[in-house]
């Protein structure tokens, strides 16, 4: 079992976590229960499944949550860009977000290369 909070994968999905929930507050009331919901939800689902991942043990578990959070990532991505096409988000804020989650997810893409490396190793 890893410790998921050493991870840079986790690290800087949390952090583009509680960025999203923060950028969120400010969309229209009428969304709090749609985009608003599907963000953060979005957000939320990338280092909460390379958490359960790291927690359950085991190469292959932990390949399955790094794929799933991979997919998050790719629904947060085409949800910040409906933001902005929406006028919910700046350009700049879309921008940033954009920038982060590639990162997010070329660094889970990397952990996975490695996690499936050892587990064909095993």
């Amino acid at each position: 079992m890893q410790d998921f909070k050493k991870l840079t994968a986790w690290q800087k999905s949390h952090v583009v976590t509680l960025q999203m929930y923060a950028e969120t507050a400010n969309f229209h009331r009428s969304e709090l229960f749609g985009l608003t919901s599907q963000m953060r939800r979005a957000a939320s689902s990338i280092p909460a499944n390379i958490a359960e991942g790291c927690c359950h043990g085991g190469e292959p578990t932990l390949a399955r949550h790094l794929r799933i959070a991979l997919g998050s990532a790719g629904e947060l991505e085409y949800y910040i860009i409906l933001a902005a096409d929406l006028k919910f988000l700046s350009s700049n804020a879309a921008s940033k977000f954009t920038t982060q989650v590639t990162e997010v997810k070329r660094i889970i893409t990397g952990l996975l290369k490695q996690v499936t490396a050892e587990s064909n190793r095993n």
